[in-house]
C-alpha cells in the first residue's frame, strides 16, 4: 500500500505548487499541510477535496496499488 501522505506531496511538488498555497486552497495553516503529509491513511473526504485541489486522482493512485491474487481460492 502507498503512503498516501507522501504521494500527496510529490504531487504537490510536481506541480511546483508550495505549501502556502495549498494550505490556502484547502483552507488550513501550514503545519496541518506538513500533518497530512505524514499520514500513511486519510480520511476520504479530505482525500476527495485534496484530489480536486490538485486536480489528481489519488483514489486510482491508491487502487492501482491493491495488489492482485492470481491464485484464487
Amino acid at each position: 500500500m502507498i503512503h498516501i501522505g507522501k504521494r500527496i506531496e510529490e504531487t504537490l511538488h510536481e506541480q511546483g505548487r508550495s505549501v502556502t498555497w495549498f494550505a490556502v486552497q484547502l483552507c488550513c495553516t501550514r503545519p496541518n499541510v506538513y500533518k497530512i503529509f505524514h499520514k500513511e491513511n486519510i480520511d476520504i473526504h479530505l482525500l476527495w477535496r485534496i484530489s480536486c485541489i490538485l486536480q489528481h486522482d489519488f483514489f486510482q493512485d491508491l487502487s492501482d496499488s491493491i495488489p492482485t491474487n492470481s491464485h484464487s481460492e
